[in-house]
């Protein structure tokens, strides 16, 4: 699942790559990624990109006075296309291997041509299409993005702005720093590697928190998050994957040992999907169920 650290990076690249670049063509491969089927991503040909923003998890290319909002779901990413006008790069990212490099590459969904000659995909490697495409007056006006909670990224956003998200919330604490209506562009991974740093249960429910626990998950979201963007900022976006799965501390990372204690990392059944997790760091060492 792409979150805001590797989205930040992939909308710096575009940002540089794309700029003042007209499109000349846009492919929709897979239909049911078009959103806004009265403007179609089509109706962008000939317009220049004049910049690339993130919100939360979504990619904003800025046509002028509209937007091309990609939202990139669970499987959603972009590459640039293989052809002779290609980006390429002079050697990977150190301690970034690609984790799925015995992987069928994931199909383009859609490719958008500019006029110097590259095409850039959107991919989608999920088994159901969670892509989207909308193009808008306001990025707000795809519901996802109006919805947004305060971004920890964000050099604004306070304690106040946490605390409002978090505190006496009866739901389980990585529920809701997953929850993108309370906190923008945390998933599953991040989630992960901050309750780690913060040494709290991923099941505790946020309204039982203490104070001091408060205090440390506080310090683990912004700078996990914060010092994870620096660190991606700049890798191509090729790499980021990797790179992301790279410098996970506990994430991905079950039957491996705790950079921090020692103890030996666990899998854990959370919602649809597994999440990892320290017992000793973490549960006073309760493991946690784990679904067959």
């Amino acid at each position: 699942m792409p979150e805001s650290p590797e989205v930040q990076a992939l909308v710096e690249e575009l940002g540089t790559q794309l700029a003042g670049r007209a499109i000349t063509d846009v492919d929709v491969i897979e239909f049911r990624v078009v959103k806004t089927r009265a403007r179609p991503p089509s109706a962008l040909v000939g317009e220049r990109v004049t910049g690339a923003k993130r919100h939360g998890k979504h990619v904003d290319l800025v046509l002028g006075a509209q937007h091309l909002v990609v939202s990139l779901g669970r499987h959603g990413w972009a590459r640039w296309g293989s052809g002779e006008d290609s980006i390429t790069y002079d050697a990977p990212v150190t301690g970034a291997a690609d984790a799925d490099a015995d992987a069928a590459p994931a199909p383009a969904l859609v490719a958008v041509e500019f006029d110097d000659g590259r095409t850039l995909e959107f991919t989608d490697a999920g088994g159901w299409v969670s892509l989207g495409f909308s193009v808008v007056d306001d990025p707000a006006e795809v519901a996802a993005v109006a919805k947004l909670g305060p971004d920890p990224a964000d050099p604004g956003f306070s304690r106040e702005d946490f605390d409002k998200a978090v505190v006496g919330r009866r739901k389980q604490i990585k529920a809701v720093l997953q929850e993108q209506e309370s906190l923008a562009g945390i998933g599953n991974a991040y989630s992960d590697e901050i309750l780690h740093t913060a040494k709290i249960s991923p099941v505790a429910h946020a309204s039982a928190l203490t104070e001091s626990e408060l205090d440390r998950l506080f310090d683990a979201t912004v700078g996990t998050i914060r010092s994870a963007i620096d660190a991606r900022r700049g890798i191509p976006i090729d790499q980021l994957k990797a790179a992301k799965v790279a410098a996970m501390q506990v994430h991905g990372k079950a039957g491996e040992t705790c950079p921090v204690c020692g103890g030996t990392i666990r899998d854990f059944s959370f919602a649809s999907t597994t999440a990892q997790y320290c017992p000793t760091c973490q549960t006073n060492g309760e493991e946690l169920p784990l679904r067959a």
